[in-house]
């Protein structure tokens, strides 16, 4: 897992002025280094530069990146962020066909592919990752992301320069990018956010691969082409056999992202999912003599304050205890103060250069720098939801009716806190309906679907493509940030493209929540574990989180900041003043009166703290 960053312009000479291009990688590298403490390699050639920062946990010795294969005067280079699941078997194969190999790595396995295949050979990688690859010969450069965004690249132009990392603040270090927001940049953060468009990256002119995608850049021009869709397709299986696959390919999906030369942990929550990745974690280790580590998450005194509610009608703790004894983990219990949640929020818009999820983002930071400490790599149970069926908009009528996002259903809470002058230039409801409009478009529908089943599909494929896409960045911004790969085993292609056409009334037979899910995994889990109510990510219900927010906002919000003639002075003040709601999210499930104090805060460092110029 690491960090890339670069730039190609097809007739440029960068080895004209060395000395000054290769700072510029120097200073693209040092930008991301929190995504590869282990090592760092930059090369400049005449028509590109590359630079890398490595989190080592594949081939520890040999693994150094910007990696080259030379064939006579022509060569090509690559640099990988991700894990390649597959790579071994790649390995064999490409063997077979009198490929040769300098190293153990999965980064040389992906090189070899593209040599052997051509920019099609995409289609065959089984991972997380983003990556550029370099071809000299053709003075061609590709970039490429993973089926679900799991791995995040953006890039820009600037004089026909293609400039491209990891993170967008890398951009920032190349002459002539700066930190410029739109008014659809504002519609992103005050409408959709902390989702994101696919491919937005908010700022001006700066863009992000999307997901299943891949860009070329040579003398011939600039293209973007799709390689991974999700398709529509009518389920064939029964019953008992869609049971039996379902676990079949979860169980290999575990299994396969196991692969790692460092120790494996798993995040512990008590839930379904992330009980079940434990357990089949724990059942491996347990072949090979070793015990699973584990680490489960709450706040200071949080059972002091805790409200049951629609969204989270329960505490964790006690099944967390259940799952420690039934696998015999050894298990750590983490918990979160007010105050490290609250200071953590800059760090966490540090982290993705953008406003995101308030502390359930800064609250999973503190978390991963602890586990951090002892381990490089884990998995989590996240985004077995978006695909089984697990949140509320899944089930009740309001969500299928609300023609719009299920998890921001009314923008009321948002609008009434902005400016009239800025809500009338934003048109804030016309953006956010096109984007789902557009959104929709894409999905296919099979002709024996009712209008009940069209509506659920379509949720399915907005919850994949919106709410999954920000679990991921959440996940890799707050696990990256602190030296730590998180791997999702439910992100499985060869998973959700099954889970996502079977039909509901399997997914939820008997109206059970995440019913195929369960069966599927009655083997490996204690029975009061198995059919738990769904329970979300926690987060704190300490009144003294919101006081602080509040003092907080109080203090910056002054007319100073960038972000206050963007508010409504009047509201505000009602807002700041009035005791929060709990229980009605604003997105979500977990996002609701205090994390939108936790949200302002974070876009006023935003825009203050990156100098950010506003085109309105």
């Amino acid at each position: 897992m690491c960090g890339i960053a670069g730039f190609f312009h097809p007739n440029a000479n960068f080895l004209s002025n060395d000395n000054y291009y290769k700072n510029i990688l120097h200073s693209m590298n040092q930008k991301q280094a929190h995504r590869g403490p282990d090592d760092d390699g930059v090369m400049l050639t005449k028509r590109c530069g590359f630079a890398h920062r490595r989190l080592s946990i594949i081939d520890l010795k040999t693994g150094h990146q910007p990696l080259t294969k030379s064939f006579g005067e022509h060569f090509f280079t690559i640099i990988f962020n991700g894990e390649l699941y597959n790579y071994k078997e790649l390995r064999h194969e490409l063997i077979s066909l009198n490929s040769s190999f300098e190293t153990a790595s999965d980064t040389e396995v992906v090189l070899e592919c593209y040599l052997k295949f051509g920019p099609e050979f995409i289609e065959k990688l089984d991972g997380i990752f983003s990556f550029a690859i370099y071809n000299s010969r053709h003075e061609t450069v590709h970039l490429y992301r993973d089926p679900f965004g799991t791995k995040p690249l953006f890039y820009t132009f600037i004089d026909d320069t293609l400039v491209f990392s990891s993170e967008i603040k890398s951009l920032f270090s190349f002459p002539g990018i700066k930190a410029e927001v739109s008014l659809d940049g504002l519609n992103e953060i005050f409408g959709l956010g902390p989702a994101r468009t696919p491919g937005n990256a908010v700022f001006v002119n700066i863009k992000e691969i999307v997901s299943g995608h891949f860009l070329t850049y040579n003398r011939s021009g600039f293209t973007v082409q799709e390689y991974y869709k999700l398709h529509s397709r009518p389920h064939r299986d029964d019953y008992k056999t869609t049971i039996e696959k379902t676990k079949d390919y979860l169980y290999k999906a575990v299994k396969r992202q196991m692969v790692s030369d460092v120790t494996i942990c798993t995040f512990l929550s008590g839930g379904i999912d992330s009980s079940i990745v434990s357990s089949i974690m724990a059942n491996e280790l347990k072949k090979e003599g070793k015990q699973l580590d584990t680490f489960s998450f709450d706040f200071t005194d949080n059972a002091n304050y805790f409200e049951p509610s629609t969204f989270q009608c329960s505490q964790d703790r006690p099944y967390v205890d259940k799952m420690v004894t039934y696998l015999n983990a050894n298990h750590h219990y983490l918990e979160c103060g007010t105050q490290e949640q609250a200071d953590l929020l800059i760090d966490s818009v540090k982290a993705h250069d953008l406003p995101c999820m308030a502390d359930i983002d800064s609250s999973l930071l503190y978390f991963c720098k602890q586990v951090s400490k002892s381990h490089k790599v884990v998995l989590t149970g996240e985004c077995a939801d978006e695909i089984f069926g697990g949140y509320p908009w899944f089930h009740k009528n309001e969500f299928f009716l609300a023609k719009t996002f299920p998890w921001t259903p009314d923008l009321s809470p948002r609008k009434k806190l902005l400016s009239s002058d800025l809500l009338e230039a934003l048109h804030m409801d016309e953006y956010v309906e096109n984007a789902y409009y557009q959104t929709l478009k894409e999905v296919e529908i099979l002709p024996e679907e009712n209008d009940v089943e069209t509506s659920r599909r379509g949720i399915s494929y907005l919850n994949i493509r919106y709410f999954m896409q920000t679990l991921l960045n959440r996940m890799d911004r707050t696990s990256m940030a602190s030296g730590l790969e998180a791997r999702v085993p439910f992100a499985d292609k060869t998973l959700l493209n099954y889970v996502y056409n079977v039909p509901w009334e399997m997914k939820a037979k008997g109206g059970l929540v995440k019913n195929l899910l369960r069966q599927a995994s009655v083997s490996l889990l204690p029975e009061d574990i198995l059919f738990r109510a769904k329970s979300p990510y926690p987060k704190t219900y300490n009144p003294a989180y919101e006081n602080l927010l509040t003092q907080r906002l109080k203090e910056e919000l002054t007319p100073q900041s960038p972000l206050y003639p963007l508010l409504n002075q009047k509201e505000l003040h009602m807002f700041l003043n009035n005791a929060k709601d709990y229980g009605k999210p604003w997105y979500g499930q977990l996002m609701a009166g205090p994390q939108m104090l936790a949200y302002l805060l974070q876009v006023h460092y935003w825009l203050n703290e990156y100098k950010i110029t506003i085109h309105l």
